[in-house]
């Protein structure tokens, strides 16, 4: 039984399928595939995907997936990364192009990054140690601090160390400072300097590809799942139908799988102490192109706490068929939590209000404004979370269960699609041979190497 659409449960699905196993059914509860990767099309006929999403990938079975499920529909992009601040442009990574910043703040910034060559200190407990231990004072007090809180909607110190990966470029001094004499932009770091991008339908139709693949008698959507016995190995959708299971792989948000499981209390009482934070993704569709400032851009990162966003994407450079013809379109991410309340009766007027206070837009030829709050947005790396979920894990495989994906797992570290969609195909690998889940133990490699195409069945 797979509980979910979305990369991971597709992934599981694809994996059944590819195998020649036939005894297996998916419940989803949206009319539709895709989940937190979906996209929208508004009523003046922009598209919308549920957050700034990219296909990066680590594997090259998640490719051939891809592959099988649009053909050769893709754009090919050259990375364009930026930081928005002291109303100027940086490249991204920030660190590496300190020396656009005002004189004081660059000051400040490679006096702090010098101080960390003393070396010493204590190994970093928290998020905020570490980016105090890696960065330096003056680069976290200009940018790192401020960024993470808006992105997370906790402050650094309440989250852990082990979730960065790849995902932050650590510094390199010399490099910094021959920037700074030569006044050279560095824009090169990261494994992501590409990616590519589905030519129609936004990444939702990749999972549409993929579901029309899979075979249809075994996919059910518009299906909620109501309760799960574990000691039966049963479930019951919220119409009243009775489902016994094996296996289960359950992509909900693991907060939600424990409140529904009938199981010990001791496990229940875990699912209030998982910490995310929810998303507002708000797309402002405009009359006209771009202005030249970002006529090439990706996505922009907004530190500053007069930016109610986070980041922003020029979603309409993803693809021309994002934006009707004539039209373009930026889209924003606003991060909430308990500790970062944001009004949704205002947050689109923010919005654009930003948008005309960096000088983006012309508000006079906005034609469209778009807004989906998503409850669960990033799950958050809080600090103990791993002595939770190992817990709660270990008592749910006894059942049977299998929590994977971006919030089943609760791993942000990979919770990519890529990752999400590996985890789905490692879990079918594990139940039916006891094959080790890589993905899901953060090795970030596969024993699997290409998908074959399913289309014939």
């Amino acid at each position: 039984m797979i509980l979910g659409a979305g990369p991971t449960g597709l992934g599981a699905a694809w994996r059944l399928a590819e195998r020649g196993h036939d005894n297996w059914t998916l419940y989803e509860a949206a009319p539709q595939a895709g989940g937190l990767a979906s996209t929208v099309m508004d009523a003046h006929g922009f598209l919308w995907d549920l957050g700034g999403h990219v296909l990066f990938s680590h594997y090259t079975y998640f490719d051939d997936v891809a592959n099988h499920a649009l053909g050769d529909a893709w754009v090919e992009h050259v990375r364009e990364a930026w930081v928005w601040m002291r109303e100027r442009w940086i490249p991204y990574p920030f660190q590496n192009n300190i020396r656009r910043l005002p004189e004081d703040e660059l000051k400040a910034c490679v006096d702090g990054l010098k101080a960390l060559q003393n070396g010493g200190g204590a190994p970093p407990k928290t998020f905020r140690d570490w980016l105090l231990g890696s960065f330096g004072q003056g680069i976290c007090d200009s940018f790192l601090f401020p960024y993470n809180r808006k992105v997370w909607a906790y402050d650094p110190s309440a989250l852990n160390v082990e979730w960065m990966g790849e995902r932050v470029a650590t510094v390199d001094l010399q490099r910094i400072l021959d920037n700074i004499a030569l006044e050279r932009d560095d824009v090169g770091w990261g494994p992501n300097n590409t990616f590519r991008f589905p030519l129609r339908g936004g990444t939702g139709a990749i999972w549409k590809g993929v579901q029309q693949l899979l075979p249809k008698a075994k996919l059910h959507f518009n299906r909620s799942i109501a309760r799960i016995n574990t000691n039966q190995r049963a479930l019951e959708t919220t119409d009243g139908q009775r489902t016994a299971y094996d296996a289960l792989i359950s992509t909900m948000p693991l907060d939600r799988l424990l409140a529904i499981i009938d199981g010990p209390e001791e496990l229940k009482a875990l699912a209030p102490r998982f910490v995310h934070s929810s998303s507002h993704i708000i797309g402002i569709g405009l009359k006209g192109t771009p202005p030249a400032d970002l006529a090439t851009k990706c996505w922009i990162y907004f530190p500053e706490p007069e930016y109610p966003f986070y980041r922003v994407t020029v979603f309409s450079n993803y693809s021309p068929n994002n934006a009707p013809a004539g039209h373009w379109s930026l889209m924003a991410e606003v991060s909430e939590s308990p500790e970062k309340p944001v009004d949704i009766r205002t947050v689109v007027d923010a919005v654009v209000a930003g948008f005309e206070r960096c000088g983006f837009i012309d508000r006079s030829n906005v034609v469209s404004r778009w807004h989906r709050r998503l409850e669960h947005g990033y799950p958050t790396p809080w600090f103990g979370r791993d002595a939770v979920l190992d817990q709660a894990q270990h008592a749910l495989q006894l059942s049977g269960i299998y929590s994977r994906g971006r919030f089943g797992a609760w791993k942000y570290e990979v919770s990519n699609q890529d990752h999400s969609l590996m985890q789905g195909v490692e879990a079918v690998e594990r139940i039916l041979d006891g094959a080790r889940e890589r993905t899901f133990n953060g090795e970030m490699t596969s024993v699997l190497t290409h998908a074959r195409s399913i289309s014939s069945r």
